[in-house]
């Protein structure tokens, strides 16, 4: 029961990523699904997440505007538009899951290998 996260990479300031994170063993749909990042030397952070009795994502203010998150139950899979990417964006990206709601993060689980985004000129 895990993700597995893709679409890092490197991409300049001002550019755009989608990243995308498949749910394995799982269905979606159940449970609140939240995006993560950690940068090096810095706590992980939730910056994005979709309660599962609530479908409005919420966003941690740093990427209000710029990032779109998205859930395709068809597909089992969530999305991380990231347009407007910024140097302080470099980070490792996660997603996990939980049955409790977006504000209690020591509830998510079930964490995949995340993706790297590096922003940088």
């Amino acid at each position: 029961l895990q993700f597995v996260e893709s679409g890092g990479g490197l991409v300049q300031p001002g550019g755009s990523l989608r990243l995308s994170c498949v749910a394995s063993g799982f269905t979606l749909r159940y449970y609140t699904i939240g995006w993560f990042r950690q940068a090096p030397g810095k706590e992980r952070e939730v910056i994005s997440c979709i309660s599962r009795t609530d479908s409005t994502p919420y966003y941690v203010d740093s990427v209000k505007g710029r990032f779109t998150m998205s859930l395709d139950n068809a597909k089992n899979t969530v999305y991380l538009q990231m347009n407007g990417l910024e140097p302080d964006d470099t980070a490792g990206y996660y997603c996990a899951k939980s049955l409790d709601g977006c504000a209690e993060t020591d509830a998510f689980g079930s964490w995949g290998q995340g993706t790297q985004v590096t922003v940088s000129s």
